[in-house]
């Protein structure tokens, strides 16, 4: 039975976001993520995961300053002092929220620079946090993002993400298939979620091709939820889409699951 998490940057926007960790627990989850947790202190966000019951499974490091076009520091020759500082700031609040995976954000390539220098600060800054977060027992995820959303982000590719994942070469870090970008870039979900067995760590779903809830779309996920199941994944979705309407209206698709 696949294991869901409700995304608290994307779902119950009808609530300010310190009330969402009610809202998501009310409709039955157990579990949640979200984009980023670097706007509050930790301590708040830990009374509202204890005072609701609920497990953090994922956040991301920070973004950067997006004004700037910035979507991830990691990978950004240059900056590898402010990566470095924002990959041990995720550590203490993933300590602090007893969160054990984080999304490390590799950023955009501008035009007409060269994609081998930004893989190789990407996979030397990974390596770092990676030797950092292991004695914690934190795990260290990749993700890659369609053009659709992130023109120009590192990866885009499932099996480019995987490549730079062999690359790195560390115990605990791993792919991060969003199922939304999956079946915009590289499609045949089946055929992936086979190939890419045993090297994922974290799944994000959202309905092709408006990200709404997965029961929306051309794309078959209660197929591929039993295809999870099959495979022995054992970790966390997240339910990472816009509702059509309100988030509590759209939940009928989970029912079955909670």
């Amino acid at each position: 039975m696949p294991k869901f998490a409700a995304n608290l940057t994307t779902m119950f926007t009808e609530y300010p976001f310190l009330e969402r960790f009610k809202a998501a627990a009310q409709a039955g989850f157990r579990a949640v993520e979200f984009l980023s947790p670097f706007e509050y202190p930790a301590s708040v966000l830990k009374q509202e995961l204890d005072n609701h019951g609920l497990q953090l499974v994922l956040f991301n490091t920070t973004v950067g300053n997006t004004a700037k076009g910035e979507w991830g520091l990691n990978a950004l020759p240059g900056r590898e002092s402010d990566a470095r500082a924002n990959i041990d700031l995720a550590l203490e609040y993933a300590l602090a929220l007893n969160c054990q995976t984080i999304h490390v954000m590799a950023g955009v390539v501008p035009e007409g620079q060269q994609q081998y220098l930004y893989e190789q600060v990407q996979v030397d800054n990974v390596r770092y946090a990676a030797d950092k977060y292991a004695p914690h027992n934190i795990s260290i995820v990749l993700e890659a993002l369609s053009d659709v959303v992130k023109p120009n982000y590192l990866y885009a590719s499932q099996y480019h993400t995987l490549k730079l994942v062999k690359r790195i070469n560390r115990p605990n870090v791993s792919v991060q298939i969003d199922l939304f970008h999956a079946q915009i870039v590289d499609g045949n979900l089946t055929h992936l979620l086979q190939n890419l067995n045993g090297h994922f760590g974290h799944i994000q779903v959202a309905s092709v091709p408006d990200r709404h809830e997965p029961d929306d779309g051309e794309v078959n996920f209660t197929y591929l939820f039993n295809l999870l199941d099959q495979l022995g994944y054992s970790g966390w979705i997240g339910c990472e889409y816009i509702p059509k309407n309100t988030t509590k209206a759209g939940l009928n698709w989970i029912k079955p699951y909670l």
